[in-house]
């Protein structure tokens, strides 16, 4: 079969591909890194013609073009998988909207939607001598968004790494109706964050001991599970095996220093198993043509019974804050969205479910209020009116703090009280006591 013919059969400029768009359109742009870029400059210049588009991406490292046209909201609406901060910040701007969901579903939801999915545009690798193109560290849903399209555009990027994984990491040239070769810019890079806070290295310091040799590692996105792992990367912990939705650079560095061989994992033994990856440049060079990486769908990598199958299984999350009843918001300031429920619950869950597994949700005991300079506590005897819950306060494990650590699985209400209160910040537990007791959570003990 001669692929370079039906290669050039359907390539087509940026401009071409943008106009296939109408008003009223499904359109997918891609996800995370693989966003696409030149056709997005080329709607930029049409969308103010267009009404009703509805798009579909998440987890974005760059503002795409449109968002930079004028009166956006009159023209499309953006509807977030998973917000980054670009898509926080054009919430108030009226076009950008959350869409709720539990990560591991998000290819189901593809398949099963009501609403038609149009046009399908996302950035690839090159494509190779079978026909293939590779979907660079973003497998999650991408077979789905291609399964479902009614056109599929690809946007070949020669920056784009070649991500070794499972068949769900590919489309062939037979699955895709235009292709666009761009300016091929650099892939997004994610700064793997500063040096760790004194707060982070406390909470490092808490979580590494309960990691054996030989346990499998999931690390979500922020600083504190980034702490996390290269406080791991210098440990004396080893044959470690990792499974996360979210590859960081923070594994890079765990491997580079031996810690990871995956050489104990129950399933996919020896293989890093990941949905998606967003880090620096060394990052993707460590990921490009790598065998020990593996990239798949995430309604494989999130799904509760494919974690449980990892023994000693550790997952390790942050979140905005968590009240006495064990619940964890991970999204939100009140009403104010910062993230998305991401693949968190799927971890909590999948981690309880492993044998020997344990989940760790990290967070400050506090922060200082930028209008007052006062301590407010991320423990709470209740979330703030409109906050979400990420965890329910059924599924919550292990709580971390700098003050300690806590399991709150078997514990009653007022343990639990007791419980987060000793790992709450010092100065607001007395607060703290006195809401509880409010709330007939409280009951006298020693520790008082």
């Amino acid at each position: 079969m001669n692929y370079d013919e039906k290669y050039k059969e359907k390539l087509v400029t940026a401009e071409k591909a943008a106009s296939v768009i109408k008003s009223g359109d499904w359109v997918d742009y891609g996800w995370c890194v693989g966003t696409n870029v030149a056709v997005d400059q080329a709607l930029a210049k049409r969308m103010p013609e267009l009404h009703d588009v509805n798009i579909r991406g998440g987890i974005l490292c760059h503002a795409p073009a449109i968002f930079g046209i004028e009166n956006p909201a009159e023209h499309f609406t953006w509807n977030s998988w998973h917000m980054n901060p670009v898509e926080r910040h054009s919430v108030s701007r009226g076009f950008c909207f959350y869409t709720p969901l539990r990560y591991s579903e998000l290819p189901r939801l593809y398949r099963e939607s009501a609403a038609p999915l149009n046009v399908a545009i996302f950035q690839v690798s090159p494509m190779d001598r079978h026909g293939y193109f590779n979907f660079g560290p973003c497998a999650s849903q991408m077979t789905a968004v291609v399964e479902t399209a009614d056109i599929v555009i690809a946007e070949v990027n020669k920056n784009m790494p070649v991500c070794f994984g499972t068949r769900d990491n590919y489309v062939h040239i037979d699955q895709i109706d235009m292709i666009v070769e761009g300016d091929n810019p650099a892939i997004d890079e994610v700064p793997a964050g500063g040096e760790a806070s004194d707060v982070d290295k406390a909470v490092a310091e808490l979580v590494v001991p309960e990691i054996s040799d030989g346990a499998c590692l999931q690390l979500g996105i922020g600083g504190m599970p980034n702490a996390i792992g290269k406080m791991i990367a210098g440990s004396d912990l080893k044959d470690l095996g990792i499974h996360t939705e979210m590859y960081v650079d923070a594994f890079v560095d765990m491997a580079e220093a031996g810690k990871i061989t995956g050489s104990r994992k129950s399933i996919n033994r020896g293989l890093q198993v990941y949905a998606f990856g967003a880090g620096t440049r060394k990052m993707y060079d460590y990921l490009d043509r790598n065998p020990e990486c593996m990239a798949a769908s995430v309604e494989y990598v999130n799904d509760i019974d494919t974690i449980g199958a990892l023994d000693n299984f550790i997952s390790i999350n942050n979140a905005v804050d968590v009240d006495l009843y064990g619940q964890v918001n991970a999204e939100s300031a009140g009403i104010k969205n910062i993230s998305g429920a991401g693949g968190q619950l799927d971890f909590v869950l999948g981690a309880y479910k492993s044998r020997g597994g344990k989940s760790f949700i990290c967070l400050s005991s506090s922060f200082k209020d930028k209008k007052t300079g006062e301590i407010r506590s991320r423990i709470r005897p209740t979330l703030t009116p409109g906050s979400v819950v990420t965890d329910t306060r059924a599924n919550t494990m292990y709580i971390v703090t700098e003050y300690g650590k806590v399991c709150l699985k078997g514990l009653s209400m007022w343990q639990r009280a007791e419980a987060l209160i000793n790992i709450a910040h010092p100065k607001v537990r007395d607060e703290l006591i006195r809401e509880a007791e409010k709330m007939n959570i409280w009951r006298r003990s020693n520790k008082r």
